[in-house]
């Protein structure tokens, strides 16, 4: 789990409790992450404990109650060390909810459908896009800025692929759709080449 070792990370820089790695962690991550749930935050705390990546000791306080400081562990660096060592594969694979939306509509055989949902997913990227582009220009810390550009370019990415779809799916006429919708497979296209052979006369 990301989180965990990004709580880990901020640990490593001194002991924290729990509202102060809070802020640290949005404050390093920038906007585009969302807030951390404080209640999330301290399940993590709790199995980072448990496993033996921190160790934690009340601190008391004047007047208000005990607070809980966390500290990681030689093991909690090891871990850490670890983590940042090894590359990171999508965390969800290439399952997407948009991926089957576009399956689904393109099985209904009708262009409209597909169109529709093309053209609303499209307007929630460039919405996202634009948000993501004033975000990063406001942003002073330049590695919340990489984020954002990181963020922006999975964004890009999403848009190249409603373009593609388009194209597969709405290019030929609704043949293409046509045959989905009959739940058979689309020949391909010979090669150029590759065709039946015409005696020359």
């Amino acid at each position: 789990m990301a989180i965990q070792h990004a709580v880990l990370a901020l640990l490593a820089h001194g002991p924290s409790h729990g509202y102060q790695l809070k802020g640290a962690f949005e404050a390093a991550v920038g906007p585009q992450w969302g807030p951390l749930n404080i209640g999330h935050l301290y399940q993590i705390l709790d199995r980072l404990s448990r496993d033996g990546l921190v160790v934690s000791a009340r601190e008391p306080q004047p007047v208000k109650p005990d607070r809980v400081v966390y500290e990681i562990t030689p093991d909690g660096r090891a871990e850490l060390d670890r983590w940042l060592s090894e590359p990171s594969p999508r965390s969800g694979g290439f399952r997407d909810d948009f991926f089957l939306k576009v399956t689904a509509a393109a099985r209904t055989g009708t262009p409209e459908t597909v169109r529709s949902v093309l053209a609303n997913q499209r307007g929630h990227l460039m919405r996202e896009l634009r948000n993501l582009d004033g975000l990063r220009r406001g942003a002073a810390d330049p590695v919340v800025g990489l984020l954002l550009s990181a963020a922006s370019r999975h964004v890009e990415a999403d848009l190249a692929f409603v373009d593609d779809a388009e194209s597969a799916l709405l290019a030929d006429g609704g043949a293409t759709l046509a045959a989905l919708a009959r739940d058979r497979p689309v020949a391909a296209a010979p090669a150029e080449g590759t065709g039946p052979s015409r005696a020359a006369g």
